[in-house]
């Protein structure tokens, strides 16, 4: 069943496509629960003043508003990005087509006229080819997401162009080839996803004219072994960067005193080696989640670690890290599992947390001998103390000499 709702406003214009299934019975199409649901909410999306649902109770095959129309369609058909859109009015603002797998076709030739549009959204279809050049004539354009569709081809040259653009997602295609310099000219983006494609080569340094970016996803891509860009230190909007599955090698750079905001970190599986730095644990007081899994890192697990007061979970399976575990047992117990630290074979734990942590996970690590005690001086007080770290940790002040 397609439903096409081609619902125009003076201003502004919006032109919306949603393909689902129906249910035939006796002739008559009728949508299911969830259809139905959806339905509605792309036309609150459209108008939230209108009380669709009240004045749309029935069937919305059987009895809807000026502009949606049901038809019939199985799970083989496919149906082509229509051509007419090409020749839709110049004035036209948004462009969305949501969750359409039967939705086929290319972009090319497509979105020319559209030079006042603002967002364009393409999700979960099996639209193919590549963005064509005429994207960068789209000035206007303040979002673009085209995700889990099968558009090939690089990431336009003329990208650089939108400097409007506030969201840019990518994700889950099949782009490739290296990702162009001008991406950093999009100074008002917020939101860079190109996770999972296929792009190679080298991060670019010019990532660091995105100042006010605060979502930076390019996980599960084919960058190279070029390490973590450095230009990442001067980007202190980031909120949440994930850069896993790469195999970007190198170590961790100390590149965190300007990221105290960052929420959510993923570096799972980027080839890194040495050690943890400690001053991760000493700027990423507002972190919540840490994937630093199936590396290659050693040593100790920083004691300023234990620092991360916000913390929900802290992955560090499949690396070579040895000694103890640097944090109390109560600490491991209020991550409710989410310590993950399997795969990693001269690690150890108290006993206090085999019996305090049952259920975390940790168990199943060898417990420490008596002698394996960490290096580090208590105080009762770090106000006159000066050293390369100068922490306050559970009522004590632990100064840290190298």
């Amino acid at each position: 069943m397609a439903i096409s709702s081609s619902l125009f406003f003076r201003f502004p214009v919006v032109f919306l496509v949603v393909f689902s299934h129906a249910v035939v019975s006796q002739q008559i199409l009728t949508l299911s629960s969830d259809e139905q649901e959806s339905v509605y909410q792309v036309l609150e999306a459209i108008n939230s003043d209108i009380q669709w649902r009240y004045l749309f109770p029935d069937d919305l095959c059987s009895s809807a508003p000026h502009g949606v129309v049901c038809d019939y369609f199985t799970d083989e058909s496919e149906v082509l990005l229509p051509g007419f859109l090409a020749n839709l009015s110049s004035s036209l603002e948004e462009l969305v087509f949501i969750e359409n797998p039967s939705l086929a076709g290319t972009l090319n030739g497509k979105l020319g006229n559209f030079t006042r549009l603002k967002k364009l959204v393409l999700t979960g279809s099996n639209v193919s080819g590549e963005i064509p050049d005429s994207i960068g004539d789209m000035l206007e354009l303040e979002q673009i997401t085209i995700t889990r569709s099968n558009l090939s081809g690089g990431v336009p040259l003329d990208i650089g162009k939108l400097k409007k653009l506030k969201i840019l997602d990518l994700s889950y295609n099949r782009f490739q080839g290296q990702l162009p310099d001008s991406i950093g000219n999009l100074t008002e983006l917020l939101k860079l996803d190109l996770g999972s494609n296929y792009i190679d080569g080298r991060i670019p340094e010019t990532l660091l004219g995105l100042q006010k970016l605060e979502f930076l996803d390019l996980s599960y891509n084919l960058f190279g072994n070029f390490g973590i860009p450095l230009s990442l230190a001067e980007m202190p909007s980031l909120r949440e960067l994930y850069l896993s599955g790469n195999s970007l090698g190198g170590q961790i750079p100390e590149i965190w005193e300007k990221l105290g905001g960052i929420l959510r970190l993923g570096f799972s599986g980027l080839g890194l080696v040495g050690k943890i730095p400690a001053s991760m644990g000493v700027f990423l007081t507002n972190i919540s989640y840490l994937g630093l899994d199936n590396n290659k890192l050693e040593g100790t697990v920083p004691m300023e670690f234990g620092l991360l007061e916000s913390v929900n979970e802290i992955n560090l399976e499949n690396n070579r890290l040895s000694g103890r575990l640097p944090i109390s047992a109560k600490f491991s117990a209020q991550l409710e599992g989410k310590l993950k630290l399997g795969g990693n074979p001269n690690f150890c734990v108290d006993a206090s947390f085999s019996s305090a942590t049952s259920n975390s996970g940790l168990e199943h690590l060898k417990l420490c001998s008596k002698t394996a005690i960490s290096h580090h001086v208590l105080f009762s007080g770090c106000s006159s103390l000066r050293s390369s770290y100068l922490l306050s940790f559970l009522g004590y002040c632990f100064v840290f000499v190298f």
